[in-house]
């Protein structure tokens, strides 16, 4: 919806990206508003911007005013975005509950995550863009909600029934329910976490396990799954134990979607980095770690929906992906934005993208 720059705050997700009187972007889309950001909008003089109707808390922004009501009601494109932040906001009160003592509701997780897993089907772009709106404070509930959604887009890309679709988003959402067992200290540590930390944090598997274990929603190679998605073909990871064992494909399916979203993610402890570069290092620096078909399914759907893409290289350089070879998908050809030099990044290895724009 487009409101006057007065009326925003803090938390604001923009839904369109803000031009300067250079016609030069000051602002991206689903850049997340905060106080320092909205006097800068003023500073530069923008009377008025488009928003989402809900905040990256959840809740719905209700500006005094709307520029135009009907336009407003027209508007489709933050449906996903507002599922998406209530099923967060819901699976927060429900950690919540874990938290405290309580069973975990099966039942409740499938109607959040199912009506968000047609929505993003219908549009697969969205999927693909999610740890825009993951943030260091949440993450832990932005990240079960994005394994369950990118584990469903993994497993229909590789025709699985639609029945075994929800069954991968089900288990995916569910994989660090266990979490909440843990110390609250771990959850949000902003320094590097200790090797007495990760040993804590290496149990959750298993009590994820015991959560779910007695579901007769959830098929027992899905609870498999939950159990052993930190677990790695070459028999790294854990829980140890399962370590001797091949792990089942729905494990498979969820172990890439885990990793992807937590690398592409901003964490107390971690900068997050670009989906090429984490797809890239998947596929070279831990290959072996992951079913190679899953990764390439994910990474050629990424592909599909990124040229025209605006990107940052790690030169600080802005440019746009107009070419993406099959054969080396993680390093595409882009034009510089400034001098309009077309830079193939398969052969300019000390270049890389950064950020997506």
């Amino acid at each position: 919806m487009l409101v006057k720059t007065r009326f925003l705050t803090e938390g604001c997700i923009l839904s369109k990206e803000i031009r300067g009187l250079a016609d030069r972007p000051i602002m991206y889309e689903k850049t997340i508003l905060t106080a320092e950001s909205i006097e800068a909008l003023q500073a530069f003089l923008i009377s008025e911007v488009s928003v989402e109707k809900t905040l990256i808390n959840g809740k719905k922004f209700l500006p005094k005013e709307v520029i135009d009501p009907e336009l407003d009601e027209l508007e489709e494109s933050s449906d996903f975005t507002e599922l998406y932040l209530k099923a967060v906001q819901t699976y927060k009160r429900l950690f919540r509950n874990w938290q405290a003592g309580s069973k975990v509701e099966v039942a409740m997780i499938r109607l959040i995550i199912i009506p968000l897993v047609d929505k993003a089907l219908e549009d697969p772009s969205n999927i693909l863009m999610l740890h825009h709106y993951s943030n260091k404070e949440d993450y832990t509930f932005h990240h079960a909600i994005s394994i369950g959604l990118i584990g469903s887009y993994i497993a229909s890309k590789m025709k699985y029934s639609k029945a075994d679709v929800y069954q991968v988003a089900i288990g995916g959402c569910l994989a660090d329910c266990g979490m909440s067992k843990l110390a609250p200290r771990l959850l949000n540590k902003m320094e590097e976490l200790t090797a007495e930390d990760y040993e804590e944090i290496h149990k959750h598997p298993i009590f994820s396990y015991k959560m779910i274990k007695d579901s007769s929603i959830i098929k027992d190679s899905v609870k498999i799954a939950i159990l052993e998605h930190h677990g790695r073909l070459d028999g790294t990871g854990y829980p140890k134990s399962l370590n001797a064992k091949p792990m089942n494909l729905f494990s498979k399916i969820i172990a890439v979607a885990d990793v992807f979203h937590a690398m592409t993610s901003e964490r107390t402890y971690r900068k997050k980095q670009s989906p090429f570069r984490v797809l890239e290092m998947i596929l070279h620096d831990d290959f072996g770690k992951f079913d190679i078909e899953v990764v390439k399914t994910l990474l050629s759907s990424f592909s599909s929906f990124s040229i025209g893409s605006r990107v940052k290289l790690n030169n600080g350089f802005i440019a746009e992906i107009i070419f993406i070879d099959a054969s080396n998908q993680t390093r595409p050809i882009v034009k510089l934005k400034d001098s309009e030099e077309i830079i193939n990044l398969s052969l300019t290895r000390d270049l890389y993208i950064e950020e997506i724009l």
